[in-house]
């Protein structure tokens, strides 16, 4: 199996995220490359992308925005994003890790098909850079935790790029909702189960056409032991290798035998 582990000092490191290049947390992940390495560059996207998914801008042109040196926007999806990063902005010298987020919210269970924060992390994936997704959970209603995954992240994040992943595979860390001090730890931890839009608002435009806006209640079970939601309902960090190769293997093994 082949992985990569680096050396970060020398590194050139891609920052993207889904909440848009004005957001507190890529400026909080910007610290945080800053911290790893002097060779930082920002690739984001001009307005929010939340739940852009993998999505891809095949209908129209897009545009760069340079805000500042090695400050990007680019009005497309987080995907759009990072793909113009390493074959446009940096084509001459690409990147050798892609850090996507730090996403407000946390990126569990089956969010991850939906996230544009993860999907950042997968283009870097499929464009053959080690990349790796983090969200910073918060209390419903209450302040964003920052330091604690400003806190918590630049040593995590070395300690990953020394022991290096599988070429296939993003790594996906999700911060609890409490304070660097009360984090119980740092879990290994299988994708769990929660779906998100359970919650379905109809009502009328000022036109009287009616209109629906999906919410984000979400049906979940944190006390399934060993998954990420469990670890971050623990107030640990949750840490998540996520494999872009999603084949059924049993399954397809079992077609093969029908279909012999």
């Amino acid at each position: 199996m082949t992985t990569w582990p680096m050396e970060l000092a020398t590194s050139r490191i891609l920052v993207s995220n889904d909440d848009g290049i004005e957001a507190p947390g890529i400026k909080v992940l910007a610290r945080i490359a800053a911290s790893l390495s002097d060779d930082v560059w920002i690739v984001a996207p001009e307005i929010e992308q939340s739940g852009a998914g993998h999505s891809l801008t095949l209908r129209r042109p897009l545009r760069i925005r340079k805000v500042e040196e090695r400050r990007y926007g680019v009005d497309g999806t987080p995907t759009d994003c990072v793909l113009l990063a390493i074959n446009e902005i940096l084509k001459d010298h690409k990147p050798t890790l892609v850090l996507s987020g730090v996403n407000r919210g946390g990126n569990l269970g089956e969010d991850v098909t939906y996230s544009g924060t993860v999907a950042a992390a997968m283009e870097g994936t499929v464009l053959g850079v080690p990349s790796i997704a983090l969200s910073q959970e918060y209390p419903e209603g209450g302040p964003v935790p920052w330091e604690t995954v400003e806190t918590l992240a630049p040593d995590l994040i070395r300690r990953l790029c020394a022991i290096g992943w599988p070429r296939n595979s993003l790594i996906n860390i999700n911060f609890p909702a409490v304070g660097p001090d009360s984090v119980t730890g740092v879990l290994a931890a299988a994708q769990g189960r929660r779906k998100i839009g359970d919650q379905i608002t109809t009502a009328r435009d000022p036109r009287g056409a009616p209109y629906y806006w999906i919410g984000s209640m979400r049906t979940e079970d944190p006390t399934v032991a060993g998954t990420d939601i469990n670890a971050v309902y623990r107030n640990a960090v949750a840490v998540t290798p996520i494999s872009m190769n999603m084949t059924d293997h049993p399954t397809l093994t079992k077609l093969a035998e029908t279909f012999h």
